[in-house]
């Protein structure tokens, strides 16, 4: 063990919360007993474990940030942006363990790690990540920002894992459809500008082409398009990787700004997010500090 790794041993034996959201797939009846168990192998019995049903998790991570030197919390890609929101506001170090669907922040940290294997490992020697993310206005994002698509994208997806092929064909094509009237105004920090049926800002950590420290966001405009290239970005969007398709623009950016008809659909880290006609995102060089394994070199989250 090294001696930083030594050092931010001592960290966790100060005051410690664990917040389990009971309505994730992966916080099964034993969960919180299974926890406690890994804190009490790594010698930190005096960890607190709190499981709490979605409608409490927002207080319950406003608590553990405000006692605890260090939060961990298992739960989806939407409980995990709000612990990283809390940590990164009063200055605590962030455990996010995978317990949803996508798990796209773990994952990077991660890897393909089940949370009893990712929470032991980084307990067992941890090490500190710097992790920059964005803000969609005051609204702050870890991973993904996605402006004027609907979440039938991510009901493609759902479908495909399901195996159910067409319906996610199916779905992708009327996600495309749905805003194809109205398209998005927007301009990129680098000079280029013109419209979009969506924009797609996605973050250094969960990319796969920038590497984790690059000091920018991967931003990409899916410009408007006629119903020949519907089936085309469908295809792309299940089956393949979408920045091969043509009616992609991307840049390296570190802000965006989008225009709308009216309210502009956002969802941020797989949430739907209130916003106005007029949306600003911007890079955030140091947005959370995360632990995760000392040997372990982050990986992009599969997109």
């Amino acid at each position: 063990m090294s001696d930083t790794s030594s050092s931010l041993r001592s960290v966790l034996h100060k005051p410690l919360i664990a917040v389990l959201n009971t309505g994730s797939g992966s916080c099964d009846p034993s969960a919180a007993q299974r926890m406690s168990d890994i804190f009490s192998d790594a010698g930190l019995s005096h960890a607190e474990v709190v499981s709490v049903p979605p409608a409490q998790i927002e207080s319950a991570l406003k608590r553990a940030a405000a006692l605890a030197q260090v939060m961990v919390v298992l739960g989806g890609d939407g409980t995990i942006r709000a612990a990283a929101t809390h940590c990164s506001e009063a200055s605590r170090l962030l455990i996010p363990l995978p317990g949803g669907t996508m798990n796209m922040l773990p994952r990077a940290l991660y890897g393909s790690r089940s949370w009893p294997d990712a929470l032991a490992d980084t307990l067992s020697a941890p090490s500190i990540r710097d992790i920059s993310g964005g803000r969609a206005g005051a609204e702050p994002f870890f991973c993904a920002a996605v402006i004027g698509a609907p979440s039938l994208w991510a009901d493609a997806r759902e479908a495909l894992r399901r195996l159910d092929v067409m319906v996610a064909m199916k779905r992708a094509i009327t996600a495309i459809r749905r805003h194809s009237d109205e398209p998005l105004e927007y301009r990129f920090d680098n000079g280029v500008s013109g419209k979009a049926e969506a924009i797609a800002v996605i973050c250094p950590l969960v990319s796969r082409v920038m590497n984790h420290d690059e000091p920018s966001l991967e931003a990409a405009a899916i410009e408007p398009v006629v119903a020949s290239t519907l089936f085309r970005l469908a295809f792309h969007a299940v089956f393949d990787d979408w920045r091969n398709d043509p009616a992609i623009s991307l840049a390296r950016v570190t802000s965006v700004e989008a225009r709308g008809h009216g309210r502009v659909p956002v969802i941020l880290d797989g949430e739907r997010v209130r916003m106005g006609r007029d949306v600003r995102v911007y890079f955030v060089p140091s947005a959370f500090r995360a632990l995760a394994p000392e040997a372990l070199t982050l990986q992009p989250a599969e997109q």
